[in-house]
């Protein structure tokens, strides 16, 4: 998410989880709503989906230390 902060900046925010589910990360569901809501208000919002390149890259890794293994 990104939002102008003013007219000479922006701030982006980052996250792995989706809005609904920040309430079980600040264990309050009210709270994370205003967390939410205040930045998003004139935001752009951009949703990425599929394997970050840190998780592929992770993955292959993994695939092939398992393959190198059980030579």
């Amino acid at each position: 998410m990104t939002t102008q902060v003013g007219p000479q900046g922006s701030v982006s925010v980052a996250s792995n989880m989706p809005f609904g589910r920040w309430g079980e990360t600040v264990s309050d569901d009210v709270v994370a709503a205003a967390m939410i809501d205040r930045p998003v208000h004139r935001a752009e919002v951009l949703t990425l989906t599929g394997d970050s390149y840190r998780t592929r890259r992770r993955r292959e890794l993994l695939a092939k230390d398992h393959g190198a293994g059980h030579r």
